[in-house]
């Protein structure tokens, strides 16, 4: 149970109008967290507005220190309404790293976001938001038929029905769909068993001790639906390491449906998660994600907003795949002696991975790599936020935010880029043409193919 929920802990106040409402549970439920001692933290420092990339290209909006702490104090002071403007936060969470003070400011963004949608009730941008937040469900049917779904949603006439009725932007090609998900290759492949087998012969050609080694592989929807070949290049050099991989049940991390205020939705979604892999650890496993945004969910968003049986341990056990292979394994050395011919990359660190502190991780590892050069574009944020660059309003804001990496990225001739993110892979493919690759692939290439 939080700390939050027993009023008797209360401390009384007696000059910020507050005396009354302290501590403040901000769900009525009992599994979530109480943001106020974060609120209290905030001294007007703008830090946060001075490092959000909506704010530095769109002057209406009020930036994430409105946004949090004082919409925050605001909607509970008085009867007040929360401000439209949150629909403008595309949770880059940027303004998490750039506080000095540690205000979980996304988290109230997201809390705000989730309010507001609940008060404006339904319409067609809810239904919008709600079919881009559970990506997902629409992922499930349209892979049943992954051809069929290319071809129809390639067609002009439905980028057009989507942008006039639902409001999803036409400048888009909307993400082909897998002919074979990741799922369906893993069980083809003998799925744990198997992979246990592979991490046993791998352990003894390597003169290995023998101990054992295991990860649980949360891989999200879009590797499963749409970059199958992300997931099974994880899955292959984790074999590679002497590890066995499993692949639990699992659902969407969450993170856009915290972007699009369905609160309930990555309620249900985060408990199945914390459950499911919950059993995991206690039976030895960490986890490893390869989207950062995924991993960003689990290890940090979950424990601030929820407090499920076991939410610390999937966090405190949860890593992105490339920061766990260097905290675990000598990368260096293994790929001292590998050699590919793969050229030059134009790197983009995403914000979420910028958040966990690993924004040079890909650079350091593919540092000595012979046949890989990776130029890092710059800070910049890539613009497209997961599901925010899609909604036609926020097409061009978030084209303007990625066009600082658009440039940067041109200098680099080969025409590729490299990125821990799929939607901002998306971004760097749609800004410039560029083909992107997930850093796991360059492993897989430089180790196991």
């Amino acid at each position: 149970m939080s700390d939050t929920e027993d009023p008797s802990d209360a401390t009384d106040r007696t000059d910020d109008g507050f005396d009354d409402e302290y501590p403040v549970q901000v769900f009525p439920e009992a599994e979530e967290m109480d943001l106020r001692p974060g609120t209290d933290d905030c001294y007007k420092c703008s830090s946060c507005d001075t490092s959000c990339p909506v704010a530095e290209v769109d002057d209406t909006f009020p930036g994430p220190k409105f946004q949090g702490p004082e919409q925050w104090r605001l909607t509970r002071k008085e009867d007040v309404e929360v401000d439209a403007s949150i629909k403008q936060c595309s949770n880059c969470m940027r303004c998490d790293s750039a506080c000095p003070s540690g205000v979980p400011l996304s988290q109230m963004h997201n809390t705000a976001r989730a309010k507001y949608v609940e008060e404006q009730g339904l319409s067609l941008t809810y239904l919008r938001d709600r079919i881009l937040a559970n990506y997902g469900t629409l992922a499930r049917l349209g892979s049943r038929v992954p051809r069929l779904t290319n071809f129809v949603m390639g067609l002009g006439v439905t980028k057009l029905v989507n942008e006039r009725v639902l409001g999803i932007t036409s400048e888009r090609e909307f993400p082909e769909f897998a002919t074979e998900t990741f799922r369906e290759w893993w069980d083809e492949r003998g799925g744990r068993d198997a992979s246990r087998e592979r991490a046993r012969a791998e352990r003894n050609t390597g003169g290995d001790d023998g101990s054992r080694k295991r990860v649980a592989y949360f891989h999200g929807d879009y590797a499963n639906y749409n970059t199958p070949e992300v997931a099974k290049a994880l899955v292959r050099v984790y074999e590679h390491f002497g590890y066995e991989v499993a692949v639990p049940d699992q659902r969407c991390s969450g993170t856009p449906m915290f972007a699009n205020g369905m609160m309930d939705d990555a309620r249900r979604a985060a408990r199945f998660n914390v459950e499911t892999f919950r059993e995991l650890i206690e039976a030895g496993y960490d986890v490893v994600c390869s989207c950062t945004s995924c991993s960003m969910a689990l290890r940090k968003e979950y424990p601030e907003l929820f407090d499920f049986e076991g939410t610390d341990a999937v966090a405190a056990s949860t890593y992105d795949a490339i920061e766990y292979l260097r905290i675990h394994e000598d990368l260096p050395s293994a790929l001292a002696d590998a050699e590919v011919s793969l050229g030059e990359f134009a790197y983009h660190a995403p914000c979420h991975a910028r958040n966990q502190g690993l924004a040079n991780q890909s650079r350091e590892v593919f540092a000595d790599l012979d046949g890989v050069e990776v130029t890092d574009v710059g800070d910049s944020c890539s613009g497209i936020s997961g599901t925010y660059g899609w909604k036609e309003e926020n097409y061009d804001v978030s084209m303007a935010i990625g066009e600082e990496m658009f440039e940067h990225m041109e200098t680099v001739e080969s025409g590729a880029g490299m990125t821990e993110c799929p939607t901002c892979a998306m971004q760097m493919e749609h800004g410039t043409g560029y083909e992107v690759r997930h850093p796991l692939e360059v492993l897989d290439a430089a180790l196991v193919e």
